[in-house]
This record gives structure tokens, sequence and C-alpha cells, in this order.
């Protein structure tokens, strides 16, 4: 799964609050409705592939590499400013800004932290202005240590200590091979993924520089974003899959009850935390749903039956 069979992205760079230049690729016709893609911690633009590539012939997709991630540099070291979610909702502001005209509005789908980037980006003026609606996809705004199942122990302090002690853990992830992609499907993937999309999850993850994935993980484990949370005055679609280990249904229950206009809980059976890989129509189809509701998008299929 690599972005090479799609068309070449129009890129540019987004220049974000402190000077970072943040890397966004857009593709599909210009002109036509926009959908945003944020992507998660240890991820980048090509973990949106399948997405990219059903929605480009009818909308413009936009997506982009978080700082430290894919082609947007990190920031020069770990706990400072450069490592927060106020650097997270500065750089989708920036992102909004460089690729929506005025009056523009667009759909934002956020996975793991690109739906905490959304939270964190909830009062800022741009999301006001440009967000129709959003997609918090395999996410939760805060307690991530304390609910995460990744440690098989029973919930306490215990559980939640040695769970940021391994999503902390500094040390590389050493090559992408069968011993690494059987603990990365333990982790993040329902049991039943296809193994291409475990091999394709492998890749991108271990691209992802270590000094990276340990800074953000340092602003996951102290995670609190319910204020923004509530603050997504906006229609915000929720989607989860059952059997994930990072950010469990709970937190999806939790982001339900608090957003003030949540418009349903998908579920998926079986499913893990890389939901957008390892059911890539069902998160495409609720982004389509929230294109054609919010957007009125149809899709190529839905404008030749309604012409016939």
């Amino acid at each position: 799964m690599t972005l090479q069979s799609l068309p070449a992205p129009r890129a540019l760079t987004a220049v974000s609050a402190d000077g970072t230049p943040v890397h966004v690729e857009v593709y599909g016709p210009e002109g036509a409705p926009a959908v945003v893609l944020s992507h998660g911690w240890t991820c980048s633009i090509a973990f949106w592939t399948e997405q990219i590539r059903a929605l480009a012939a009818d909308h413009r997709v936009i997506a982009y590499d978080q700082r430290g991630h894919g082609r947007t540099p990190a920031p020069a070291a770990t706990g400072g400013a450069g490592y927060s979610t106020t650097a997270l909702a500065d750089d989708l502001e920036a992102v909004l800004a460089a690729t929506l005209g005025p009056g523009e509005r667009a759909v934002l789908a956020g996975h793991s932290m690109g739906g905490m980037t959304i939270m964190a980006a909830a009062g800022r003026p741009a999301l006001r202005q440009y967000a129709a609606a959003v997609l918090l996809c395999s996410t939760g705004p805060s307690r991530l240590t304390a609910e995460a199942t990744v440690v098989p122990l029973r919930p306490g302090g215990a559980r939640s200590r040695l769970t940021a002690a391994v999503l902390g853990a500094k040390a590389p992830l050493g090559p992408v091979n069968a011993v690494s992609k059987k603990v990365l499907r333990y982790a993040t993937m329902g049991p039943g993924t296809a193994p291409e999309r475990v091999e394709a999850c492998a890749r991108i993850v271990h691209a992802c520089p270590r000094g990276a994935r340990y800074g953000w993980s340092q602003v996951l484990a102290g995670l609190d974003l319910e204020a923004g949370l509530r603050e997504l005055r906006l229609p915000v679609a929720v989607l989860v899959g059952t059997a994930d280990r990072l950010t469990p249904p709970v937190h999806s229950h939790v982001m339900v009850e608090a957003l003030p206009h949540c418009t349903g809980l998908v579920q998926l059976a079986g499913m893990g935390h890389m939901t957008p890989v390892e059911a890539p129509e069902a998160v495409t189809a609720q982004i389509r749903e929230l294109t054609l509701t919010y957007l009125g998008v149809k899709s190529g299929e839905q404008e030749k039956e309604k012409q016939a």
C-alpha cells in the first residue's frame, strides 16, 4: 500500500505559527469539495492511501504530515513548546489557511493523534471558519495510558505506568520483520487483519523517526482535551474498532456523550486501532456520508445512478 499508484499530488508548504514548515499534499480536481485528513502518531500521509484513492475522483483531498512525521521536520528538542497540543492545533490552522479559500468549508477527518489535533483546535478561528463537519476516528480526549489495554494487566496504576513506559520507549523499532509485524498487529490491529495491511502499517510506523515518536509519546501520556472536545460545536461522527487496544471504545462513548452535536457512533467489529488501513471502505464511507450531508457531495456512482 503506497501512494505510487495515485496521481502526482500538488505539494505545498504551510508555515505554522512557530515557523515549522508543514508538508501538505493535495489530490483531486481544483474546485471540488474539500476533505482534510490528519493522521495519527507514528504515521504519515501514506496512512490515508485508500481514502485518497477513493475520494480524489470527486473531492479535493488535502493531507498533511504532522510535525516530526513524513516530510514535516520535528521540533528541535523534546519537552518544549514544539511538542504540544498547541503546536498540533497551530499546524492544522496553518494547513486550513493555506489550502482553503474564502468561504470554503471542508470535512475534517482525524485518526488517533489526528483526531486529538482537531479537538485541540476546536476553539481556533480557522476551525470555526473552515470546518463543516468532523470524523473522529479511533481516538480519545484523555486518560490514554489509563484506558489502553496493550499491556495485559488489570486496570490500575501499575498498568498505566507500564503502558506509558512501553509506548514511550526510546529504543529504535528496528527492521520490519515477522516479529515486529506480530508485535504491531497485537498492539494496533485486529486479529483478523490481512497480512498485507499489517505490512503496510509496519512500514509506515517504522519510518517514523525515533525522536518524534518519543516526543509525541510524552505529550499523549499526559493528554487532556476534554475541554476542546466540548468546544467542537459542529457535526461530529465518531468511529472506533471494537478490538482497539490503544484507544478502546470507552473513549468513543465518552466523546459521544460530551460532543454538542454528535451525528452517531460507528463501531467496527473486530477492528483494531488502525481503522483507515484495516477497514478502509468503512472509514471512507463515513467521510463520504459527511460530505454528502454537510457539503452536498454525491459520489460518482451516485451521480451516474441519478442520471440513469
